[in-house]
Parts: C-alpha cells; structure tokens; sequence
C-alpha cells in the first residue's frame, strides 16, 4: 500500500507583511510546510501564532542568510521543494542624487541577498531532482520609471541573472520563474519614503520640486489604495509557478504592468522612453 503524499515544502521570504505576509499564509492553507522569514522579532511571533515555522532573514547580512538556510534546511528535514525569494526594498530619488553608498545597499537586499540564499538551495534541488525558483522582481525590472532607477537596476538584474540561471538549469527539473508585480497593496510604499528620506538630498536637489509634487502624490495614494490589486494577485500566479508543468517564465501582475510590457515589445524607443518619462 502506498503511503500518505510527501507534503511539499517552500521557503518563503520577507513574510513581515505584504505580499510574503499573504502567499506563506496562503500556501500553508493549501498544504505546503512554509519556513517563512522577517526580520523581527514581532513578525516572526505573528507568523509562528498562524502555525508557520518562521526565523529571521536579512539578504543584506550573510550570516543570516546562512543561518536561516540551516534552520529552515532543519525544519525540513533537508529537503526544499521551492523557494519564493520576496522582500527588499526601494530606494527612490534621481541618479545624480544617489548616493553610491545608497546604491550599494538597494543592491545589496534587492540582488545580492536573493542570489546567496538561490545558491544555497540549488543543490538540494539538484539532488532531489526537481525543484521551483520563483525570483519577486517587478515591473520596473523591465519598464523603468524616473526617479526609481536603483531599484530598476536591481530589479533589471535579477532579471538577467534570472533567466540566465533558468536556462543553465535546463534539463535538471529545477524551473525559474519571475514575477513582477505593478502597484500592489502594501507597506512597500511607506518603506520607500523612509530610505527616500534618508539617502537623498531634497533641498539641494535639481529635481526638488518633482519630489515635492511627487511626495504630495504618494501621500494621496497611500490614504486610498485605489487602483491597486492586493497581495492575492501575486498569490494566483505564484501558484502557477509552483505547480504548473509548464511554469512560464514571466509573470506579469496588474494591468499597468501588462500595458508596460505590451508597449515595450510595440513602441519604438523613440516613442517608449518620452512615454514612459510621463508615467511619473
């Protein structure tokens, strides 16, 4: 007689709120073993009162990153069936405003922090013979807007590093998908602001007034959440990804962000860029 089904396990990343929040709580509903993370201590304890085995993870901090892949690889008894790399940050302000220090840590949480604990897992994918990648970009990994450009650079480079690592695991039965989110409802905004804040001289800034007009902006948009889908839109695609046999490669979430998509591949750059620069 045939035993009960292997439960399925999934690492699942930046779980504080948001769309990790969501899609750990969604997927352990749905019977997956979810080793979620964040970053504190208070977070950690929401997710553990849902029955989530949860440990702190900071991609900016190796250490952590090493230590979290040994206790959720404990917690599983070594196996991991996927892994949902989400969380980071962005770092908003014009180029020529950016620190490099600034530039450095968007990199740092946004690319750097998903590649080390990506390494981590691939082989024990590799030695299970499958397993799902599933890389949280975003729209601005392949539209850029102004006055976002460390954060489209760090999202343009998972992209390539991405789908680069999905064609050298070709053949292997571990497949790489990558979502990439338009405006979804989160703290992701308000987290923005606080590194916005911090990094970027608005006073001495050529561009002081389009920060202003934007802030005023923001504000108005946080208050409302108008337009914006919530985190289960991320949730039904990253569903797709795990268990589809044929997970696509891209995910494009939001209808601004199929529009971004749809006009890149139609529009010349002549026309794209001039209309992407009034997108802000």
């Amino acid at each position: 007689m045939m035993g009960e089904p292997r439960q399925k396990t999934i690492l699942v990343t930046g779980c504080s709120s948001g769309i990790g929040a969501y899609c750990a709580r969604a997927l352990k509903s749905e019977g997956w073993q979810v080793i979620a993370s964040a970053r504190t201590k208070d977070h950690i304890s929401e997710l553990n009162a849902d029955g989530i085995e949860a440990f702190r993870l900071d991609y900016a901090d190796t250490a952590s990153i090493t230590d979290f892949h040994e206790q959720a690889m404990a917690a599983t008894g070594g196996r991991c069936d996927a892994l949902f790399n989400n969380g980071g940050y962005g770092q908003v302000g014009a180029i020529e405003d950016l620190p490099v220090a600034a530039l450095r840590a968007q990199f740092e949480a946004n690319f750097f922090g998903y590649h080390e604990l990506t390494r981590k897992v691939i082989p024990v994918m590799r030695a299970q013979g499958h397993g799902r990648i599933v890389q949280c970009s975003s729209i601005l990994g392949l539209v850029p807007m102004r006055f976002r450009g460390a954060y489209n650079a760090s999202k343009h480079a998972l992209e390539g590093l991405s789908v680069t690592l999905a064609m050298e695991l070709e053949g292997s039965g571990i497949h790489v998908s990558l979502i990439e989110p338009g405006a979804i409802v989160s703290r992701f905004r308000a987290n923005a602001l606080k590194h916005f804040h911090r990094n970027i001289d608005i006073g001495n800034s050529v561009h002081r007034q389009d920060y202003q007009d934007q802030l005023h902006r923001l504000e108005k948009q946080e208050q409302s959440n108008s337009g914006k889908l919530g985190p289960e839109a991320v949730h039904k695609v990253l569903r797709h990804a795990l268990t589809a046999s044929r997970p696509r490669y891209h995910y494009a979430v939001t209808r601004e962000a199929r529009l971004g998509v749809l006009a890149r591949r139609l529009l010349p750059a002549r026309l794209f860029y001039p209309w992407l620069a009034r997108q802000v």
